[in-house]
């Protein structure tokens, strides 16, 4: 614990602070999220939509802008990981849990209970409720996490910097992040981490609970889920303490295999036709419809406007709040690749990925829903997939890989937050101590326990909203300040090119 800074002290107090408030008195932890949640919603979900297509726009900017060759790290350093590990581990860390407990859930919502605009149950709310599910889990969600990983690993392999968000901003605000304005802002990095993470792990708990709830007679209840989150909390511990090339790395490959295996079984037994129909239908509709998706504010309907907070602004805020975690874990694994090679593996594998995995599950839950086989909607969200499963050929042995897939998602992104935390408690460190990393792994599972009983699930999107909105700041002045350090450093290389030409000439 030598290594640990103020950082560390100052969020575990607050964290602290968090898990006994929840404990102690977790109906009014419920009702202060959320107002708080309520108000952000209202008042600033423009800014949500603005501040998030912002940086994806910045994203597609530097992609193909002269910034693109600038290589993140020096002149002759090389990828650490191949390309499938890398995709491997960003994946994993980037939404595993959410992907398993929202696919089939999300699409079959917004058919059959709560379409954007259109009637439920109609044609055209089947191609919008696919369409906005690949808008909440496109470019716009990546776009955000490449934001944060991209000026971290600049200027850490660039620069030298140490790996704290603070460090990032030194361009703008010089020695200043040295001292306690830079503290505070590793702060509310950190606690946003702590409850995006501990929201995803919420999320996990309920599915594992709701499949063996769907399977066998083990009840859906809080006592359960707290169990499940003890099991899960040893198991990550055990991964956290073997170190980033062996736990995380083995445990990514793990997930990939299992989602591959989940995927091409559910394509297999499903209806593979109407799967590839909704596919190719839905992804032209989402990149036609996209600048308008992006801005849609609803203000002349009361109920679309509410439908966006709750949904469009819940999953911005969630992302942003996992940015720092995943922009992180992102930046730790890339180093050696051109901000080109980076911004266009970060923003599109995982994108394709998503839309084939949501359209796979969606449809087949659709066409359940459709045939009158079992009415999904009326399930509960975590209970969702499970119910689709029993409708196809081999769904026992699908729901058996889910629940494995959540569990070791659940153990891979735990892993790797505290792998995160721990880094930023220790100025940096890329080896942090795993006395640090047990510290913040029990946090985060206090956390989600402490969230699940004071409101469920409810209570884990008022607080992840509640944590986004500060850290979003930060973000616009990372890119400002990458920016500005990138407009140097292009002009340093200018410089040294022209000076070889001038050489070569003489």
């Amino acid at each position: 614990m030598k290594q640990v800074t103020s950082v560390f002290w100052g969020t575990l107090a607050i964290a602290l602070f968090a898990v006994v408030w929840g404990s102690v008195a977790p109906g009014n932890l419920e009702a202060i999220t959320g107002k708080i949640q309520t108000y952000l919603s209202v008042h600033f979900g423009w800014y949500y939509l603005l501040v998030v297509t912002g940086f994806v726009l910045f994203c597609v900017y530097m992609i193909f802008s002269p910034y693109g060759k600038i290589k993140l790290g020096k002149k002759d350093d090389k990828p650490d990981y191949n390309y499938a590990t890398w995709f491997a581990m960003l994946f994993s860390a980037g939404m595993g849990i959410g992907l398993v407990f929202w696919g089939a859930a999300e699409p079959i919502y917004f058919y059959a209970n709560n379409a954007p605009t259109e009637d439920t149950g109609t044609a055209a709310a089947l191609n919008e409720s696919m369409r906005f599910v690949y808008f909440h889990w496109g470019v716009h969600a990546w776009g955000i996490y490449a934001i944060v990983a991209l000026v971290l690993a600049y200027f850490k392999f660039r620069r030298g910097a140490p790996v704290l968000i603070s460090a990032t901003l030194k361009p703008i605000f010089g020695d200043k992040m040295d001292g306690p304005w830079g503290k505070f802002i590793d702060i509310i990095a950190v606690f946003a981490t702590i409850v995006g993470v501990a929201t995803t792990l919420g999320f996990g708990a309920s599915q594992i609970n709701g499949g063996l709830t769907f399977l066998t007679p083990i009840e859906d209840s809080f006592g359960v889920q707290l169990a499940i989150i003890a099991v899960v909390t040893v198991l990550f511990m055990i991964s956290a303490y073997t170190g980033l090339s062996k736990g995380i790395k083995y445990l990514s490959n793990t997930n990939m295999f299992l989602a591959l295996a989940l995927v091409v079984i559910m394509f297999i037994v499903g209806p593979t036709l109407f799967i590839l129909n909704m596919f190719t239908d839905t992804i032209g509709a989402y990149l036609q419809q996209l600048p308008s998706m992006s801005f849609r504010m609803a203000p002349n309907s009361e109920e679309n406007r509410t439908w966006i907070n709750n949904w469009t602004v819940f999953y911005w805020a969630w992302w942003i709040a996992w940015s720092p975690f995943v922009g992180i874990f992102i930046a730790r694994v890339s180093k050696g690749r051109t901000i080109r090679e980076f911004l266009s593996g970060v923003l599109l594998v995982p994108s394709v990925v998503g839309f084939l995995w949501f359209s796979t599950f969606g449809s087949s839950a659709i066409q359940v829903q459709q045939n009158g086989e079992t009415d999904l909607a009326s399930l509960a969200t975590e209970q969702t997939m499970f119910g689709m499963f029993d409708n196809y050929p081999l769904g026992l042995i699908m729901s058996i890989i889910a629940m494995t897939l959540i569990g070791t998602f659940f153990i891979t992104s735990a892993d790797s937050a505290t792998f995160v935390l721990g880094m930023q408690t220790t100025n940096g460190s890329l080896t942090p101590p795993t006395m640090v990393k047990f510290v913040w792994g029990i946090i985060q599972s206090s956390m989600a326990a402490v969230l699940l009983y004071s409101g469920g699930l409810q209570a884990l999107q008022n607080a992840l909203i509640s944590a986004a909105f500060p850290f979003s700041f930060i973000m616009i002045l990372m890119v400002v300040s990458l920016y500005k350090a990138l407009r140097a450093d292009k002009a340093m290389l200018e410089e040294e090119e022209s000076g070889k030409e001038e050489k070569t000439s003489a």
